[in-house]
């Protein structure tokens, strides 16, 4: 059950309306690492975690979070549109220039009528495709905690793109949400070795007989760049998982050149029996004689 309270969770006012940075606040709404990506996908991952207890509950409370944000940023973006210039000559009005009217969303005031909506900064409508809920918390986890990284790039960004004492009041909040958030994930993902709940590799019940083991722990050379292997994933003495060094090689064929069989003819490929291209010219070459 869900309710709504109507007071924001931080104030979301600018101290003036910028249709053209109202566009570029879109990306954080309704962008592959905005704010209603973070929320359904936290939500998603808490309505089907089937580990009740502390996990669940905290997916479902920081998922609401989010649909915090949500309301926060639609809010900014509506107030960011008020007096929206329609014409040329009204924005010149506004600022001086025309540069409000042709950096603006059309969208915002034909579509939405002054409105945020679920798009991004270039009008790319929201996708659930952006969402990940696996099932598995651990891998879970780590993508979350990169959807927080990525989310607090992106505002960061964006703070350096306004002169609005509001409307970075607001940003500085956001970042410092994301700030936390990524520190939650990757306190999770020790409570959940902690607990004995995962590790690395993920899935770490997946049986390590059935791995290669001479592909298991090496990093494999396919570039020419001579500095590849400068690092801890070629040279550690004990990997992330504790199980061993980590070594390099250069990239080695291990399977035979791939023959595929003749295509089925019913499906009038080159190279399917009887209708084959070989064959007509054959056929050409015997009526010509």
């Amino acid at each position: 059950m869900f309710t709504h309270v109507k007071d924001l969770q931080f104030d979301a006012s600018p101290d003036g309306p910028d249709p053209a940075f109202a566009r570029r606040f879109q990306e954080v709404l309704g962008g592959k690492w905005g704010e209603m990506t973070v929320a359904m996908q936290y939500l998603y991952q808490g309505w089907n975690c089937r580990l009740p207890g502390k996990y669940k509950d905290m997916l479902l409370s920081i998922g609401t979070e989010e649909l915090a944000h949500v309301e926060m940023i639609t809010t900014m973006i509506d107030r960011l549109l008020d007096v929206s210039p329609l014409t040329p000559k009204e924005a010149e009005g506004i600022g001086g220039t025309s540069a409000p009217f042709s950096h603006s969303n059309p969208q915002h005031t034909i579509a939405n009528g002054g409105g945020a909506y679920p798009v991004d900064s270039n009008g790319v409508p929201w996708s659930g495709a952006y969402i990940t809920a696996s099932g598995n918390l651990m891998a879970d986890f780590y993508l979350n905690a990169t959807a927080e990284m990525q989310g607090r790039l992106q505002v960061a960004r964006l703070y350096g793109m306004t002169d609005d004492p509001g409307v970075k009041d607001l940003i500085k909040f956001l970042v410092t949400r994301d700030h936390y958030h990524q520190m939650q994930w990757l306190a999770a993902i020790e409570q959940l070795k902690e607990d004995g709940l995962g590790g690395i590799p993920v899935p770490e019940a997946f049986p390590l007989e059935e791995e290669y083991e001479e592909f298991a722990r090496t990093f494999i050379v396919a570039s020419d760049g001579d500095k590849a292997t400068d690092g801890l994933w070629a040279t550690a003495e004990d990997g992330p998982d504790g199980k061993g060094p980590l070594t390099s090689s250069v990239i080695a064929a291990q399977g035979p050149v791939p023959v595929l069989p003749p295509g089925d003819p019913r499906l009038f490929g080159t190279g399917s029996g009887d209708g084959d291209g070989a064959s007509l010219l054959q056929k050409a070459k015997d009526a010509l004689l």
